[in-house]
């Protein structure tokens, strides 16, 4: 398993590329090259409005070097797209589920929303505290996150929960590696916000995979 995920992975199954950035972002700025896709944060990519320029440079970062501050800018942004794909993704299969377990998980789903909806606001609060702006179009989302949304329909139970399971067990992965990543980029607060937000996604997961494991759920 790699240290850390796609810096700007669409999907789970998609190249496999992973952030090789390393704390303080030595390996991306060691010979002077730019992250391919700009700026991960809105305040800092390229095209900006002069209001918003002028408003990029005041910033500091508080005690982050600009190095520091891409890794974790970087990590957030992908935290967040990937928790707003996660809540779309509980929500449409809380709307789709069908059969005999449906009140079971359509209640379910939309606990474990409110298990995770939390922390939507908290990483992207995190970010503008440093001095970033998340982006938040469709697009970006799609972009930035490890998680898929279906646009297909699912109204088995066990296809649901089997996907559900997979996505946080990456999820829950991403965010391990991520805590160690921007402590040794200088943030140990943003660590330890993704420490308590790894406990939830273990919680959920842990729950999911309870209910797949019941052998009644065929």
């Amino acid at each position: 398993m790699p240290r850390r995920y796609g810096a700007f992975m669409t999907k789970a199954t998609d190249t496999g590329k992973s952030a090789s950035t390393k704390a303080g972002g030595k390996k991306a700025k060691a010979n002077g090259a730019s992250n391919p896709v700009g700026k991960t944060d809105a305040a800092h990519q390229e095209g900006v409005r002069n209001n918003e320029a002028k408003f990029a440079q005041l910033v500091d970062h508080s005690y982050l070097s600009e190095e520091g501050f891409d890794v974790v800018a970087e990590s957030l942004q992908r935290n967040l797209s990937t928790t707003i794909s996660l809540y779309l993704k509980l929500k449409k299969f809380h709307w789709d589920i069908r059969g005999r377990h449906f009140r079971d998980l359509h209640l379910a789903y939309d606990d474990f929303i409110a298990k995770i909806f939390p922390s939507i606001d908290e990483q992207a609060e995190r970010l503008v505290m440093l001095g970033g702006s998340p982006v938040s179009a469709p697009s970006d989302l799609a972009k930035y996150s490890i998680v898929e949304v279906p646009t297909e329909t699912i109204h088995d139970a066990r296809e649901q929960l089997t996907a559900l399971v997979d996505d946080l067990t990456r999820v829950a992965r991403g965010y391990r590696d991520d805590s160690n990543n921007v402590d040794e980029a200088g943030d140990p607060a943003t660590s330890d916000m993704y420490n308590a937000i790894l406990h939830t996604i273990d919680e959920v997961r842990w729950m999911s995979q309870a209910v797949l494991d019941d052998a009644r759920l065929d």
